[in-house]
Parts: structure tokens; C-alpha cells; sequence
């Protein structure tokens, strides 16, 4: 009998493209390491530049989520063809092959296949509510070739309705993952566990259904409070996250489909990507932010003529988010200690990077609340292979020593 992790990778070679297989192997796997590599070299330089970049093409969506943070009903702003190709391609000169694609909704931007395409020596996460991938376009992705759709699933049809604020919404993601799946495309699933969803999807038989649909991976990862609407009534209690945890260990030993989370180390000790280091995060309207949902900056990647890789080692606050946020807690900083993140953002006089413009009076609002970090409870990796790639890919880099 196969191992979970051999069987994984038996039913990858056997569902997608070859070609996929290919660009996914060399462009993120052995490009990726050899990323990651050049960052700890750095590190111990005292520059920090993100292995990993996170790229909200678009504030525009065609759904309404509960505690999205993104402003998709205001009028659409996109980053240019032109702003992408240079932001990646100086980012290519320092390493960087792996970019993760977000929105609102990725697909609304009109170029998004023209931008991959532009660069077939990288490789494009890109997080999607699956709703635009018809089979035309999963056959663009697939000739593409350097690109993984994660598609959010968000709980049962009636649930998926009332967290993304449209009707049909599972419906219609479910067939996005089957238009991928069909076009031999890596495949991932990803969703938002909380209160509402945690006793649908956190479970085995919603695992085996992922598997028997073609889906090659999936991510959970818990609900954050903040937006211009937060609903704390959504948020996991510090048992729920943990038994989240045990969840996805579990799965690792005994499924062959991959789970993925960014916020554990090898020895199940917590950490914040952007306090590390490892990713930052860049606006649809090119502001330099330190993640998705810190949405203050000083710096666009315009700056110093479109030189990311200067402005963001030259950020006096980046640099300070990192330190504060990793000399305050290894779980994230925006949940446990708002009241940090408004003293960092003061400090430096950060803009809001929102339409809105309320980023600063939701963030007084923000009461403290638990988050990964949970001191005495860690579960360290069980899976070898998970173990293995965290302890020397993806783990603290020191941050917290």
C-alpha cells in the first residue's frame, strides 16, 4: 500500500499535464528552493527580500465576502501589464521565481494570462473563487503551463451563500475545480475555517470528496477579523485552531493529497511569514505592504524606477513591522496586538492603502484576539516530508531568536 505522500504524487502524475509537471517541478520546486537559499544567504547579510511575493492584481470582484478587506465594490483599479512586468522581472534578478496572485478576483484582470505567459521561467499561485474558469480559460492555464488555480470553497451551498454574499456560489466554484481538473491543471482548494464552516470542511469525508474530484491540494487557513465589516462572531476560539491542527497532521499521514499551511514551523512552533520575512505583499494599486491585510504603506513598486527589490530592503517600515511583530508574539500581530501595529504605523506616517480610506479607524477598533501562536500546545510535523521541507525551506529563519 502506498504511502499518503507517494500516493500523491502517483495521482499527480497520472491527472496532470506533463508539461505542468515539468514547469511546476523546475519553476517552483527546484527554482524555489534555490530562492529560498538566497534569502537565508541574505538574511545573514542583514538584507531582507521575500523568496515569496504576494500580488493583488485587483481590488475588483464578482462576489461579496463576509470580512473581506478588500474594497471590491469601489470603482476597479488594476496593476498594469507594465508595473507586473517590471515588478517580476526585477524581482527575477534576485532569485524569485514564485509569485502569488491575488484580488478581489484575479480573473476579472484582463491581463492575467497575458502576464503569465510573459514569463514562462516562473510559476503563479493564483487564489481564485473559481467562478471565471470556464474550460476555455483552464485551456489558456494550461497552455500557459506555469500556473496553480487554489479556489476557495467556503462550506455547504447555503453556508457558501451567506459568507460570499451572492447566490449558486458552490455551484459554480465546484465547476471551476472541475474545468481544471479536466485540463490536467495542479489543483488546489482553499478555505477560510470558521465558526460557520469549521464542522463541514474540517473533516475526512470532505478530504476523500476533494481527492475523488481530482483536487491535488488544499489549504486551511482561519479566519482573520479585520475588513471595514468584521464579524468576531466568525472567529475560531484557540481549541478550534489547535484542533485544526491535529486535522491537518492527521490528513498528511493518511491522504494522498496534499495540505498546506504557512503558519506552523517543523516543530509545530507558530510564525507569521511576513514577521519572518519569507512574503510581502504588494496592493492592486502597487502600494509595498507588509501583508495582505496590513493595508498601510510608504513605498509603490514605481520607486526608485520600479527597483522592488531597493525598496523593499530600503523600507524603514517593513523593517520595523518584522522587528516589533517578532519581539511581540510568533502569531500575528494584527489579531494579538493591534494596538502595535497603530503604534508602527504612527511611527512611520503610513498611508492607507485603502479607497475607503478607514484602514486607520478600523484598526483602533480591533480588539485583541488569538491567533496560531499558542505557547505549550505546539503539534509538531509528523510527516517526514513536511518536516523536511519546513525545517530547511519554510520555517523562522531566526526571526524570533
Amino acid at each position: 500500500m502506498l504511502s499518503a505522500t507517494a500516493g500523491l504524487g502517483y495521482r499527480t502524475m497520472r491527472s496532470a499535464d506533463a508539461r505542468i509537471l515539468w514547469k511546476f517541478a523546475y519553476n517552483f520546486g527546484y527554482k524555489g528552493v534555490r530562492s529560498v537559499q538566497r534569502f537565508k544567504k541574505r538574511l545573514k547579510q542583514g538584507i531582507t527580500f521575500p523568496p515569496f511575493i504576494y500580488i493583488s492584481i485587483t481590488n475588483s470582484c464578482n462576489l461579496r465576502c463576509q470580512g473581506c478587506w478588500v474594497d471590491v465594490d469601489k470603482p476597479q483599479h488594476m496593476i498594469s501589464f507594465d508595473d507586473m512586468n517590471t515588478l517580476i522581472n526585477n524581482a527575477k534578478k534576485h532569485g524569485n521565481s514564485f509569485f502569488g496572485i491575488l484580488g478581489g478576483e484575479p480573473f476579472m484582470h484582463p491581463d492575467l494570462i497575458r502576464i503569465l505567459k510573459a514569463h514562462p521561467d516562473c510559476y503563479f499561485q493564483i487564489f481564485t473563487n473559481g467562478h471565471p474558469i470556464t474550460d476555455a480559460v483552464a485551456a489558456q492555464l494550461r497552455e500557459a503551463g506555469n500556473a496553480t488555480p487554489l479556489i476557495s470553497v467556503e462550506g455547504t451551498a447555503s453556508i457558501s451563500d451567506t459568507r460570499r454574499g451572492r447566490t449558486g456560489v458552490l455551484n459554480r466554484t465546484l465547476e471551476g475545480i472541475r474545468a481544471c481538473v479536466r485540463h490536467g491543471l495542479i489543483t488546489g482548494v482553499a478555505s477560510s475555517v470558521c465558526q460557520t464552516n469549521i464542522d463541514d470542511l474540517v473533516r475526512e469525508e470532505w478530504i476523500d470528496t476533494l481527492i475523488d474530484m481530482g483536487v491535488h491540494y488544499c489549504w486551511f487557513h482561519t479566519y482573520r477579523v479585520v475588513g471595514p465589516v468584521p464579524n468576531g462572531q466568525l472567529a475560531l476560539r484557540p481549541e478550534q485552531v489547535l484542533s485544526v491542527r491535529r486535522f491537518v497532521m492527521d490528513m498528511r499521514n493518511r491522504k494522498p493529497i496534499g495540505l498546506i499551511d504557512a503558519y506552523w514551523d517543523d516543530k509545530g512552533e507558530a510564525l507569521c511569514p511576513a514577521a519572518t520575512g519569507i512574503s510581502h505583499h504588494i496592493s492592486p494599486f502597487g502600494d509595498v505592504e507588509p501583508c495582505p491585510i496590513i493595508q498601510f504603506a510608504n513605498e509603490k513598486i514605481q520607486d526608485n524606477d520600479g527597483d522592488i527589490y531597493k525598496t523593499m530592503t530600503e523600507s524603514p517600515l517593513l523593517k520595523d513591522f518584522r522587528k516589533t511583530a517578532a519581539g511581540a508574539t510568533q502569531g500575528c500581530i494584527v489579531l494579538e496586538r493591534p494596538d502595535l501595529l497603530k503604534e508602527i504605523v504612527t511611527r512611520h506616517g503610513a498611508g492607507d492603502t485603502t479607497i475607503r480610506q478607514t484602514a486607520a479607524t478600523e484598526l483602533d477598533g480591533l480588539q485583541s484576539r488569538p491567533s496560531q501562536y499558542n505557547p505549550g500546545n505546539e503539534i509538531p510535523e509528523e510527516n517526514w516530508v513536511y518536516r523536511f521541507a519546513k525545517k530547511h525551506w519554510f520555517f523562522g529563519f531566526g526571526a524570533y531568536t
